[in-house]
């Protein structure tokens, strides 16, 4: 069981969900929208299945912004076909109409439970990839845990790519023998570390002392 920690709004609207499935391929497609907080909401008709955590785009409109899946219901049940999402960039606009006061609500509902071991902090920090081929590339951090991070990039590499990145922290650059575990084309990827010394874990770990977790349980 889970309790919101915001009131929902009903709301009758359309939205066109898109991203990368459960089983790596892209896609896009409407879905209806059930109720919306202030940064989270809950979506029905969507048929491909979702992971856990995975980064997905809505556009409403003009206006396109990403969402973390957060919970999906299960097949056979009521609730067949819907996802629920939170919003990462709340600081960008999505819909035309007042969204709900942000106070608690009582609601308590059956959702599932994410399993992740490392506490996820939200950050901007500068990284570099260099891939096996020798191609390099230079981005942005959007989300670190000592375990891996979400890294924004346009045109994202794929599931299962090794990369080495090197991610600056304050003054020192610290590395880490990686790999892609997700991919969403226009947001970013998902990579998790695979292969790091202990003193750059230490480093990450002091640095992420410094910020504010994202308020769940969540890791790479």
């Amino acid at each position: 069981m889970s309790k919101r920690r915001e009131p929902r709004k009903e709301v009758q609207a359309m939205v066109r969900i898109f991203g990368t499935d459960s089983s790596g391929k892209v896609f896009t497609e409407k879905a209806t929208v059930v109720n919306i907080s202030r940064h989270g909401v809950e979506l029905s008709d969507v048929q491909p299945k979702l992971n856990l955590d995975e980064i997905v785009g809505l556009t409403y409109g003009t206006n396109r912004v990403h969402f973390r899946v957060k919970w999906v219901g299960q097949s056979g049940t009521p609730k067949a076909g819907h996802v629920g999402l939170l919003n990462i960039s709340p600081e960008k606009p999505l819909w035309d109409f007042p969204l709900p006061d942000a106070t608690p609500d009582t609601y308590r509902g059956q959702i599932s439970v994410e399993r992740r071991q490392y506490p996820r902090f939200k950050c901007h920090n500068s990284v570099e990839l260099h891939t096996p081929s020798g191609g390099s590339f230079w981005a942005t951090i959007a989300e670190l845990s000592v375990a891996g991070c979400f890294i924004e990039m346009a045109i994202p590499l794929q599931p299962g790519s090794a990369v080495r990145v090197g991610i600056w922290i304050n003054e020192i650059k610290v590395w880490a023998e990686s790999e892609v575990t997700y991919s969403t084309p226009g947001f970013g990827i998902g990579v998790k570390f695979n292969k790091i010394s202990a003193a750059d874990v230490e480093r990450i770990r002091q640095f992420l002392g410094t910020l504010s977790p994202l308020g769940r349980k969540a890791g790479l």
